[in-house]
């Protein structure tokens, strides 16, 4: 399972890495050490803090995830698969994004909960890129 820093999962939150280690220090989200000493959070709880913060919209403001090509850098917190089709999605800081796409799509990104990976938009089209 993908593991975070503190830094990239303020990122992915849309908040300052000071404000990501105080609710790791808080003990609003579970974080871990690796050997060197940095704090890590695992992948699957990131997703479901994500979820968590961006219903109770206790992010920093209004955080703008536009730029060129309309790009959503963020975290899977969810994976249906059918037989055939899936629907994937991913929390940007305060966006939960949805996109249908195909199984082996799914299968071929490595696409599973806590895994990061970008949303992009264009016109009526989601497109998930694996970070």
């Amino acid at each position: 399972m993908q593991s975070y820093t503190i830094g990239q999962a303020a990122r992915l939150l849309g908040v300052s890495p000071d404000t990501a280690r105080r609710w790791a220090d808080a003990g609003r989200v579970a974080t871990h050490r690796e050997e060197g000493g940095r704090r890590l959070i695992d992948g699957r709880d990131l997703a479901a803090f994500s979820v968590e913060v961006a219903q109770s919209g206790a992010g920093e403001g209004e955080v703008s995830y536009t730029s060129a090509r309309n790009a959503f850098p963020g975290i899977v917190t969810a994976v249906k698969l059918g037989d055939v089709a899936a629907q994937v999605e991913i929390q940007a800081g305060p966006h939960r994004l949805v996109s249908l796409l195909t199984r082996e799509a799914v299968e071929e990104l490595g696409l599973e909960v806590g895994v990061q990976a970008t949303a992009r938009v264009k016109s009526t089209s989601v497109h998930i890129d694996r970070a």
